[in-house]
């Protein structure tokens, strides 16, 4: 799924539905990811699922997580292994895992372009 093709309606600031601890948590496992001069972590965005019915027992939460690599010409070359350090800092980080399952989140997906994702969890 393209983040391009994501409506503004569909995007929900995290913050309002998730507690502060997680926030300050989520931003501080992403910041210590990578060197500084390899990738910069930019931020994350909450996203509801409206192909899952409001009714169902799924959650219809994710949240993305966005960086920028330093050097688009090495980017393609180190794009999954820069995927797998991503989502191996979040499942190290089991209290993280627990706040964001019981604050609704099914899944988590990397982010290194506004044009692709990939699912971590």
């Amino acid at each position: 799924m393209n983040i391009q093709n994501l409506t503004r309606a569909a995007v929900v600031a995290a913050l309002c539905s998730a507690p502060a601890i997680q926030a300050e948590n989520l931003d501080m496992v992403m910041s210590q990811v990578f060197p500084q001069d390899q990738a910069t972590y930019i931020g994350y965005e909450s996203v509801e699922r409206e192909d899952i019915p409001v009714s169902s027992a799924i959650e219809r939460k994710y949240l993305i997580v966005d960086f920028r690599l330093a050097s688009a010409k090495t980017a393609s070359k180190q794009l999954q292994a820069s995927v797998h350090k991503v989502c191996m800092a979040l499942l190290k980080d089991h209290e993280l895992i627990r706040n964001l399952s019981d604050s609704g989140y099914d899944m988590v997906s990397v982010a290194f372009d506004r044009r692709s994702q990939f699912d971590c969890l």
